[in-house]
This record gives structure tokens, sequence and C-alpha cells, in this order.
């Protein structure tokens, strides 16, 4: 297990700022996930923290010592590619001990080595096979195993599973999760993926244009946005904001939307506000006081979770139930307690 801090880590290309004043401490064993949309320097940091990227401006140390300067094969830190990156007139075994070949371990070492990384991956019947003869979640497993055989003190894994189906992908999810309890290691993950985010991570940083816009628990990230990007980054399918005008304030304290009258006590309404409500609080046939008619524009059937797509007062809302829908308009509810407004910047408010 190892500490990692990155102290106000600045990088550019050009006059391109993608990274600024990126500054956290990830705590030994931790489990973190750098998640954010394409462009926004989540595999850059993961390049400078390896040692492929120079750092602009800024420090990294792993447990409290200064790795700036030091050539990626002496940081003791493990990189899984999005592209695998295996040889392709290797074997397995030859490709997993092909880093350890380099450092020029002990034959017998390395053996030791690949065959234990390979029995806690389940690929030790693979072994012989080349690179072709994989499947995409069998190559997987062998960069993992390439990673583990040089017992680094942390793994980072730049969207690692975006090659993969969506079965391969779950089952992949859990086996990523299951080898960082066993190995009780830490993990740096980054990827686009919320569902990634949010059932892989102990912590999470949510990035947008090299900022960190927030950094918390799964839990605080959904539950807690400090903002809209947040709120609808995390979270599928992503919630509902609406927007606030004058014609919907009644009073400093009221609303008057989707034909109810809502009073929220130590809320002061102005122009220029925004409310999000998350799909999966609006509920069917409930009795919540803000209750509202909404015109279906098209269901998603996924089996058991429906996601509804609906307009009202020119509003889109998105609703997820469990309920079977055979209507092309719907009673709904949601309670005031689940929602959450923001103001003309869209910042956090209440």
């Amino acid at each position: 297990m190892a500490s990692i801090e990155l102290r106000n880590i600045e990088k550019s290309f050009g006059t391109n700022k993608v990274i600024n004043k990126f500054d956290i401490k990830i705590n030994d064993g931790e489990f973190i996930v750098l998640v954010g949309p394409s462009g926004c320097g989540k595999s850059t940091l993961l390049r400078m923290i390896s040692g492929l990227e120079s750092v602009d401006i800024g420090e990294i140390y792993l447990d409290n010592k200064l790795i700036n300067n030091l050539i990626p094969s002496k940081r003791e830190i493990a990189m899984v590619f999005q592209s695998y990156a295996l040889y392709p007139h290797m074997n397995v075994f030859e490709n997993m001990a092909f880093g350890l070949k380099m450092e020029k371990i002990p034959k017998n070492e390395i053996s030791q080595k690949v065959n234990s990384a390979a029995a806690t991956l389940q690929i030790k019947d693979l072994l012989e096979r080349k690179p072709k003869q994989l499947s995409g979640g069998q190559r997987q497993r062998v960069a993992i195993g390439r990673a583990i055989t040089r017992s680094p003190k942390v793994f980072l894994f730049d969207e690692p599973l975006s090659n993969l189906d969506a079965a391969l992908r779950s089952e992949m999810r859990v086996e990523i999760s299951k080898l960082h309890k066993k190995l009780n290691s830490n993990i740096i993950y980054v990827t686009h993926d919320q569902v990634e985010a949010m059932t892989l991570a102990d912590r999470i940083v949510v990035l947008n244009k090299g900022n960190i816009e927030q950094y918390g628990t799964p839990n605080e990230i959904y539950s807690d946005p400090n903002n809209i990007f947040v709120a609808e980054f995390i979270g599928s399918p992503k919630m509902n904001i609406i927007k606030i005008n004058k014609e919907h304030v009644v009073n400093s304290h009221t609303l008057y939307l989707f034909n109810n009258k809502i009073t929220f006590e130590n809320l002061e309404f102005k122009d220029e506000m925004y409310m999000g409500i998350r799909p999966e609080d609006i509920i069917l046939n409930s009795d919540n006081k803000i209750q509202f008619e909404v015109k279906i524009d098209l269901v998603e059937n996924l089996g058991f979770e429906k996601i509804i797509y609906s307009n009202v007062s020119n509003n889109q809302i998105i609703i997820k139930s469990s309920e079977n829908i055979n209507n092309n308009s719907l009673k709904v509810s949601f309670s005031k307690d689940k929602v959450l407004f923001f103001d003309k910047d869209k910042n956090r408010i209440r």
C-alpha cells in the first residue's frame, strides 16, 4: 500500500491548459476513480503520475517521496492501458514476464510471479496462447497480470474496459473490484463511464476542463452534488434540470411550477435559478403533494426498468420506473425533500 499526493499540478500543451491546480491526497489502499467527459484531462493525469508525461507545475509524492524526476521504471507504479499493449509475437507467459526480464529478475522468480498472477486472474490455462488467440476480456486480464507481476505500490488503469462489450464490462468490473480487495493496493482508475465510477470507487474525482468539480465518496457525489455539472454527470439517466424564471416565482419562498404552488421555507427565490430532480425520484401514482401530468414522448423498455421521456410545460422530464407504461400521458409526483436548487451560475444552494 502507499499514499499518493498531487500538489497544485498544472499541465499545458501549447496555449491549451489541460490540468489546472489539481490538488488531492490519496490514502493507503484507496480505489480512486477519475471521471469526466472526453478531453477533461483524466488520462493526462495518469500519464504524469506514471512518468510518461512531464509535470509543468506542481509536485507528485509517493509515500512522501517526491517522484517528479524519477523515470517510469523507478516509480513503483504499473499502468494498464486501454489498448492492452500486448506484444503479438509473444505468448501470454512471455508478455507477463517481459517487464521482469528487463529488470533482470532471476528466471525462477519470474516464473513464480507470472504463475501467481495468472492464478489470481484465472488465466493459467492461457499462458501458452498468443494475444490473437484471446478474447478482449482475456487480453485485458493478461494486461492486468503483467502489471501485477511487478508488485507495484500503485496501479493505474486508463479506461481499461472501454473496448469490451456491455456484458463483459460488467463482469470485469466485478473482477477488478475483487482484485483490489485481494491485493489491498492503491488503484487510480480513469473512465468516462459514471457506472464504473459509482460501482468501483472508494472516492471519485469529477473532472471538467482540467478542474476538480467535486471529490468525494460515490454517495456524496450522487446525493450532494456541488453544481449542475456534477448533478447531471453522475446518475443514469441524468438529473432533470428545470430553469426557474420570473413567471415561476410567487414570492420569496414559493414557486408556481407544473400547476403546483410549492413553498420552501428556508430558501429565497430569485429570477434565474435552477431546480433539479432525479428521474428515480419522480413517482407514478403516488400521493406526494407535488403532482402533475406529463405527455409521453418515448419509453425505453429495459426489462425491469422503464426510462420515460416526457414533456410538461415545455420542459423535458425523464422518469425512471419499474411499472409498465400503456398510456400517452401519466400522472406523476415527487416530494419536495428530493429537490435540489442551483443559482444562476449553476452552483448548488440547497
